[in-house]
């Protein structure tokens, strides 16, 4: 059984924000260094899709902190892994959208 990726809208946008805002405050060094966390989650998720911890068990969602700044939130749907938000934890929790 093989699994896919796919990254909802509002994933892709809110990835494409964090990478513009590390680029621009931080520099590419930083850059890149979030851009492999959260590739090479990615690519542990495909073994392990259910590494990360339950925050919704009714919607079946986990999340995984990339790295102390940023959560990823997903969902298992038959052979997908949906990525559903990227979470910067220094947001207030009730802004969370899932």
């Amino acid at each position: 059984m093989a699994l896919e990726i796919k990254w909802s809208k509002r994933a892709d946008q809110k990835f494409d924000k964090i990478i513009d805002y590390l680029s621009t405050e931080w520099g590419i060094h930083t850059t890149k260094t979030f851009v492999q966390k959260v590739y090479d989650f990615l690519d542990l998720l495909l073994f392990y899709p259910e590494i990360g911890s339950i925050e919704n068990e009714e919607r079946g969602i986990r999340g995984f902190s990339v790295s102390k700044q940023i959560n990823i939130f997903y969902r298992l749907k038959n052979n997908t892994i949906i990525i559903l938000d990227l979470f910067d934890n220094r947001q207030s929790q009730t802004r969370k959208k899932f």
